[in-house]
């Protein structure tokens, strides 16, 4: 019974998450447009077929989307005391954060539909490996909305200051995880520097189910998005334990 209240709350609290912060314009600007934006400058006028990159275009929008709200969640709510009223309710720290993130995760996979269907009804894409590409925008959601509740964990009550904490480590990574490049023509360097981008695995796993083919194994994708998905929401939860409490002083 105490893990199904958990549950609920966690619903509840993705639901306040939803109306509260996503459905709002800045958020899908930024998430949408913003990635439509460079793809446009890297297609328009240069001889690439707009297909190549829109697996590229798929990553890029499920990352920023999902990645979106979740930073400043946390500290909007510290800011305007509404943390303390969640904090005072049987909901769990776990809970908090898991609801948070299922806000995100939500979100990034209904908007990161956008681009699919652009490129499956406007410029030909087929679905090669429909499975692959499910598991990709399921895990990559979840490993994206993990990682902005991580930006999160900065005991601050400045939203701004962790925005740009959050697109200092953002945004960097659009240009090592082959998301304009596939990874086979990027240098030695590039490619050493993309093993550690969680969106280098989710565009090359885009590859693979929209162009049958990718620079690592279906198998290696997976795996990997999976490690660093858990990986990011345990951590998250488990310094927002230790750092909630400074938050609220």
């Amino acid at each position: 019974m105490r893990f199904k209240w958990q549950v609920r709350f966690s619903l509840a609290i993705a639901k306040k998450d939803a109306r509260i912060y996503y459905l709002k314009g800045p958020v899908l600007i930024f998430g949408l447009f913003f990635p439509l934006c460079l793809f446009g400058a890297f297609v328009f006028g240069r001889k690439i077929s707009p297909t190549l990159l829109m697996p590229g275009l798929l990553g890029m929008t499920l990352f920023f989307i999902s990645s979106s709200a979740t930073p400043v969640i946390a500290p909007w709510e510290a800011l305007n005391k509404t943390l303390e009223r969640l904090v005072s309710t049987p909901a769990s720290v776990s809970a908090i954060i898991a609801g948070d993130i299922l806000a995100g995760f939500a979100y990034g996979i209904l908007v990161s539909l956008v681009p699919l269907g652009v490129g499956l009804f406007a410029f030909g894409l087929t679905l090669v490996r429909p499975a692959v590409l499910i598991l990709t925008l399921i895990l990559s959601a979840v490993c994206f909305a993990g990682l902005g509740t991580l930006f999160s964990t900065l005991p601050t009550t400045i939203p701004s200051n962790i925005m740009l904490l959050s697109n200092l480590v953002r945004l960097p990574l659009l240009f090592i995880s082959g998301v304009f490049m596939p990874l086979e023509r990027m240098p030695g360097w590039g490619k050493a520097l993309s093993v550690i981008s969680p969106l280098t695995y989710t565009c090359d796993l885009a590859r693979h189910a929209l162009l049958g083919r990718g620079y690592f194994s279906i198998s290696r994708g997976l795996v990997t998005l999976f490690v660093f998905a858990v990986a990011f929401v345990f951590s998250s939860i488990q310094i927002h334990k230790k750092t909630m409490s400074k938050r609220l002083a």
